[in-house]
């Protein structure tokens, strides 16, 4: 189940930056952060690609209400879902990095496939 992590934030902090993560790694295809944060979003990721692959207005506005710039929720409905029409799930990886030099955190790389 999605959403389980706390990852050390107050609720409407950890809402907000999930959000943002989802948006970019819709926007770029790829972002690199930590392996929890990258679980996560791959859960949250893999929800709004489901609910894009059918193109209704219900849909559309489900998708609106998590990510953040509507040209990325576009893109999901015209690029993105279509290309997974025939997948059932795993469409995204993560691959891991190796600690980060500050804290050494474990990092890790999540792309859509």
């Amino acid at each position: 189940m999605p959403g389980t992590r706390k990852l050390g934030r107050a609720t409407s902090h950890r809402t907000a930056m999930l959000r943002a993560l989802v948006t970019f790694l819709l926007e770029n295809g790829k972002i690199e952060t930590t392996v929890t944060r990258a679980k996560e979003v791959r859960a949250l990721t893999e929800k709004m690609i489901t609910i894009a692959k059918e193109d209704s207005v219900h849909n559309r506005r489900l998708v609106m209400a998590f990510v953040t710039k509507e040209a990325v929720a576009n893109k999901l409905f015209t690029e993105i879902a279509p290309k997974y029409a025939d997948r059932n799930g795993g469409y995204t990886r993560i691959t891991k990095l190796g600690p980060r030099r500050g804290d050494a955190a474990e990092m890790a790389i999540i792309d859509l496939i």
